[in-house]
């Protein structure tokens, strides 16, 4: 193409323009959600998706992250909009750069990410696992490598034995001070309004090995952590909050397992939390009812329940779930999770996805 001199000049200036806006740190990208325009594309996405329709899955370097953003597309025309990447210590962390694993996703591959998702409609909400899973089987994660000190059992159970996950201790007033900054980085990266912070499984709190915590309520324990964060957020971020819910759900009153709901007393902090926390009440296994479904509904949180495998059991979550929407609006819809079960590429096609999704493609 041909320009003027005038146009070129022109041109010139823009570029020049855009040069002196990076130098000074400053983003033009319109979804970024601390301008105008996000906010406006988070209010479009709400008045047309009174459905939440999620995907659960993990990130553990670019590569991955690049694939999942490859299927975008395919994920929308599935019905997904909303996808939930969990990265724990899996990002290029700046505040603390000793907490990155040894692969990571960077900043500006989320960044990209944010974009895609939302040409695709699609929200992005990034999850860093808070709490518990601080370890899996012989490996201790960053955290408590680096700071041991801030361990729930610190110089317990060698080589993790004896344990399902370690956890960080929730009254220990250095953990804010380290986790936070990651956590506002994750948001920042990732452009979201939103915030996933996991807390499922969390067995060690409490513990009689913890000078501070030993002795005390474990459900005004995980209180008091969840409100900590949540007083982080609330205070002029507007970022949602979302956590797994097991911990939040009495297993005697419920008849859940003690993997999906408390038995150590946890469940009590459910009273103590504000309702504007999003819970994703997750069951695997095929049952009659899932009584946790209209029961956090009914106490005035939004519940997103959170399937996974077998198929039976997730297409029996999801079925049982849209019928108690027709009477609990705060019902969201439904969340498929996947742990590492299927290839990013043939998440779209997974029938433990698109069965259980079916159930919520038509207005109800």
């Amino acid at each position: 193409m041909r320009t003027s001199p005038a146009g070129r000049a022109a041109g010139f200036s823009l570029l020049l323009f855009a040069g002196l806006l990076v130098l000074c740190g400053c983003r033009t990208t319109a979804g970024d959600r601390s301008e105008p325009g996000h906010q406006a594309w988070l209010n479009g996405w709400k008045a047309t998706n009174s459905v939440w329709r999620g995907l659960h899955i993990m990130l553990h370097a670019d590569s991955g992250a690049r694939e999942l953003e490859q299927e975008f597309p395919r994920l929308k025309a599935a019905g997904i909009n909303t996808i939930i990447v969990e990265v724990n210590y899996c990002f290029e962390f700046r505040s603390h750069p000793e907490l990155r694993s040894a692969s990571f996703v960077t900043a500006a591959t989320a960044h990209a990410m944010a974009r895609s998702a939302r040409e695709q409609g699609i929200r992005l909400i990034p999850q860093f696992n808070c709490i518990g899973h601080q370890s899996w089987a012989q490996s201790t994660l960053p955290l408590l490598v680096k700071y041991p000190q801030l361990d729930e059992t610190p110089g317990q159970y060698p080589e993790n034995k004896g344990i399902y996950c370690r956890s960080w201790c929730t009254r220990n007033p250095e953990v804010n001070k380290v986790v936070l900054p990651l956590l506002d980085e994750l948001v920042e990266a990732f452009e979201a309004d939103a915030l996933h912070l996991g807390m499922d499984e969390i067995f060690l709190i409490g513990s009689p090995h913890c000078e501070r915590c030993k002795g005390r309520d474990p459900g005004q324990l995980l209180a008091d952590a969840i409100n900590g964060l949540h007083d982080h957020f609330s205070t002029g971020r507007r970022v949602e909050l979302l956590l797994w819910g097991d911990r939040l759900l009495d297993a005697a009153a419920l008849g859940y397992s003690e993997w999906e709901a408390a038995k150590n007393g946890t469940h009590t902090a459910l009273e103590r939390i504000p309702k504007d926390i999003i819970i994703c009440d997750w069951h695997y296994a095929k049952q009659e009812e899932y009584r946790s479904v209209p029961m956090l509904a009914r106490k005035g949180f939004r519940v997103w329940p959170s399937g996974w495998q077998p198929l039976d059991g997730a297409v029996a979550l999801s079925k049982y779930s849209r019928e108690q929407r027709r009477t609990e609006p705060l019902v969201m819809g439904y969340l498929c999770t996947t742990w590492g079960k299927v290839k990013t590429r043939e998440t779209a096609d997974w029938p433990c996805l698109v069965e259980p999704l079916r159930v919520w493609s038509t207005p109800r």
